[in-house]
């Protein structure tokens, strides 16, 4: 029993480190999951905002030639909201894209300082290339994040971006 004395202490001290470090590790796998939620949440509010979209170019009568009203490039800014305000549909397609934009940029983070400059919607041939002719339409969305907590791939690679992106593209 001599040699044996603090032996049951180095013990205790060896398992109470081993505890702390598993509890680090389980903090730190915590503060990336609430990342990885944040960026899913926004993600699907994206896909939703762009589905609706969808839903209100798929709803016009007229169809869709060029001239439309549903589409707009990059960097140039969205139509008009209709003088009655988005409370009311209107059949216009340039004041239903100005209500989409709206609620755009209302429901995702600092999206509207990025409605002129990040967001577009246009006819498609190829992936991320606009076109004016094309039965696809591309639609893109931003908002803005964190630096380096946008989980897209045009982003993988730039830790100081704070501009996340949502691109759809479908066939009307």
């Amino acid at each position: 029993m001599k040699n044996n004395h603090g032996f049951s202490l180095i013990e205790v001290l060896i398992t109470l480190l081993l505890v702390c470090i598993g509890v680090l590790g389980m903090v730190a796998l915590q503060s990336r999951t609430i990342q990885y939620t944040q960026d899913s949440v926004q993600r699907n509010t994206a896909a939703a905002i762009a589905n609706d979209l969808v839903e209100l170019m798929r709803a016009n009568p007229a169809g869709l030639p060029v001239n439309s009203g549903f589409y707009k490039a990059a960097g140039s800014a969205f139509p008009a909201l209709p003088a009655a305000g988005c409370a009311d549909t209107t059949k216009v397609a340039s004041e239903q894209l100005a209500c989409w934009a709206q609620k755009a940029g209302r429901l995702l983070p600092g999206a509207s300082s990025l409605l002129t400059s990040d967001f577009y919607v246009c006819r498609s041939q190829n992936a991320g290339v606009c076109a004016t002719t094309g039965s696809a339409v591309e639609i893109q969305i931003a908002w803005t994040v964190k630096a380096g907590e946008c989980m897209d791939s045009t982003n993988a690679n730039n830790s100081t971006s704070t501009t996340c992106r949502y691109r759809l593209r479908t066939e009307i």
